[in-house]
């Protein structure tokens, strides 16, 4: 198996755990925060699929699929285009109200095929390049990846998690 082929796995398995925790539900269901205070299903779908737009367009060196494919008008969101969710307040994550799961995983499908045709294109040597020298040590494409699939993980998990509550 090839490092691209891995790559592709791995992003493979955020997808299904995205469907698995956001398809067939309602925008209410979509929108439930437990307690009024915790990220909904909706809010952590969209904020992985952000996070994963931005790094993987950054590193790929093209536009997020969020704006260059009309996702951002389509979810009509009260925020900035370039707003990841990344340190949301909670009526942050509260404003994050979308209106089918249809739209939600449209959205982490196009950018699933985005990451997937990239990564494809992948070679070991490409792992090593540096993608982001604001951080020491500076960051590889290898490292910017990985990061991307754990945290994606993660809030795919949070997400099935306030799944099985509702």
């Amino acid at each position: 198996m090839t490092s691209a082929q891995l790559l592709t796995d791995a992003f493979g398995r955020i997808r299904e755990a995205v469907h698995d925790a956001a398809g067939g539900l309602t925008p209410d269901q979509l929108a439930h925060r437990l307690e009024g205070r915790a990220n909904s299903i909706g809010w952590l779908v969209w904020h992985l699929t952000r996070v994963q737009d931005d790094h993987v367009a950054d590193a790929a060196g093209t536009e997020q699929v969020w704006t260059r494919d009309g996702w951002a008008d389509r979810f009509a969101l009260p925020l900035d285009p370039s707003d990841t969710g990344y340190g949301h307040t909670s009526d942050e994550v509260a404003s994050v109200r979308v209106g089918s799961a249809e739209l939600l995983t449209g959205y982490h499908d196009a950018v699933h095929d985005r990451t997937v045709e990239y990564v494809r294109s992948l070679t070991d040597g490409d792992l090593d390049r540096i993608v982001d020298r604001a951080w020491d040590p500076p960051v590889t494409l290898a490292v910017r990846l990985v990061s991307v699939i754990a945290d994606d993980l993660q809030h795919a998990g949070q997400a099935a998690f306030v799944r099985g509550l509702l």
